[in-house]
């Protein structure tokens, strides 16, 4: 018999699943769910717009849904249009891969002031996620924090800063584009709770701030060890290296040199957003660094903004009829094995940690487990049972074909040198496709 296995999520780790899958049982049918109308996940919504050869990964995927055994259900929210029981009672193996998608919050006193937003929020606004495109940030303010030292932060912090012209070959929404190039930013504070080394960005991010065409970087030189010292691989050795030499470059550089300034600032934990219904400070603790944790040291001050961006994490929410671990916001598994037929791949699985490749691994593993308990599946409907649940509710579907559409409107949308123009709202994405069945 076939095997017939559901994926609930369309980005990296249910991709990495579906091609695992594909390789280890050829003959296997897989259905790659997913609530929004587009495909890709974090590689659409989390990637910088600035960074499109990061997106290149979508053209593997984009190989794996366009393989006659795979087929791509977009606009099927799993919990509204079917319960998760239903779609296991549907498929010989489920997979959860529906990612990390809310923010972790600080958990300090006056986060809930306006001006208080999330990574996650903020960079899904500017990536024109349908979820989040009508949370306009207040970017009204000379003075931005952003609160974490991590690959997402400083992508925050460059897109805030860029130059029109440096954004113009990238596809930031003009709804985006427009608040954040005519805002009166001229500093941006990046904190970091501990030192630089052990700052978590990546020496390629760092490296960009140094050549940007309106921002120079500033960097307290005593913040900076003479060497990166303790128990740690050649690996991660290396880039904290890397990391070390390039901020003592930076620190060499004149806060006058240009009209705006990204700061990088160690060794201060935040302790309370300051100000009235809005945020006017943030204020913090300095820190010593202790045995790879941040110590208080009781010396406290204050930065100044109207804009404080949160980037200390991503969090999944509870998937309704799997078990869940609160405590660390994982749905509760061993080793990636949640129940009979229902697995877990990427961060609903492990956490959000690492990078995009970081998931290869959990398809391999999940695609193995799902071979190992259920060999050539158990005849389920899969598929056709899908669909005709789907059709007796008259819930209508995105397939890979209609995505394939949407995408050339993108395309052709486009300005001058930029990838795409996105579309963001439900009813424009299926309007490309009734347009296009009108006009035969």
């Amino acid at each position: 018999m076939t095997l017939s296995v559901a994926i609930v999520g369309s980005g990296p780790a249910g991709f990495y699943t579906a091609d695992a899958l594909l390789k280890a049982d050829p003959e296997c049918r897989i259905d790659i769910i997913d609530r929004l109308p587009t495909p890709y996940g974090l590689i659409r919504f989390g990637v910088a717009p600035d960074h499109e050869k990061t997106k290149n990964v979508m053209r593997g995927f984009a190989r794996t849904a366009s393989n006659e055994r795979v087929n791509f259900f977009g606009d099927v929210d799993i919990g509204e249009a079917l319960s998760l029981d239903e779609l296991r009672e549907l498929y010989d193996a489920v997979v959860l891969a529906v990612g990390a998608a809310h923010d972790r919050k600080l958990g300090i006193p006056g986060e809930d002031k306006a001006g208080v937003v999330g990574s996650a929020s903020f960079v899904n606004w500017y990536n024109a996620h349908p979820d989040f495109v009508d949370r306009t940030p207040d970017l009204d303010t000379s003075s931005v924090v952003i609160i974490g030292a991590g690959n997402v932060a400083i992508d925050v912090a460059r897109v805030l800063v860029k130059t029109p012209a440096e954004m113009a070959a990238t596809d930031l929404p003009d709804y985006a584009a427009g608040p954040i190039q005519s805002a009166p930013i001229s500093d941006v504070y990046m904190v970091a709770r501990r030192g630089p080394v052990e700052a978590k960005f990546t020496n390629v991010e760092l490296r960009e701030m140094g050549h940007l065409e309106q921002c120079v970087p500033q960097v307290a030189a005593a913040d900076l060890p003479d060497e990166v010292t303790g128990e740690m691989s050649p690996r991660d050795r290396r880039v904290r290296e890397k990391n070390l030499e390039t901020l003592r470059a930076f620190a060499g550089r004149g806060a006058d040199e240009m009209p705006k300034r990204v700061h990088f600032v160690f060794f201060a934990s935040p302790v309370e957003i300051l100000g009235g219904e809005h945020v006017e400070a943030v204020r913090f603790e300095r820190t010593r660094v202790e045995k790879g944790r941040a110590v208080g040291t009781g010396e406290h001050f204050e930065i100044a903004c109207g804009l404080v961006v949160a980037a200390v994490g991503y969090l999944s929410l509870p998937v309704d009829g799997a078990p869940f671990d609160h405590k660390y916001g994982v749905v509760v598994n061993d080793e990636g094995r949640v129940g009979p037929g229902l697995y877990a791949v990427g961060w609903i699985k492990r956490g959000p940690t690492g990078v995009i490749g970081t998931n290869k691994p959990d398809g391999r593993d999940a695609a193995q487990q799902i071979i190992d308990d259920l060999g050539a599946g158990g005849g389920k409907p899969g598929r056709e049972g899908l669909e005709a649940l789907l059709r007796a509710r008259g819930h209508r579907w995105v397939d890979f074909e209609d995505w394939q559409r949407i995408e050339a409107a993108e395309i052709a949308a486009a300005a001058e040198g930029a990838p795409r123009r996105k579309l963001y709202r439900r009813e424009d994405f299926l309007a490309v496709l009734d347009e296009q069945r009108a006009a035969g």
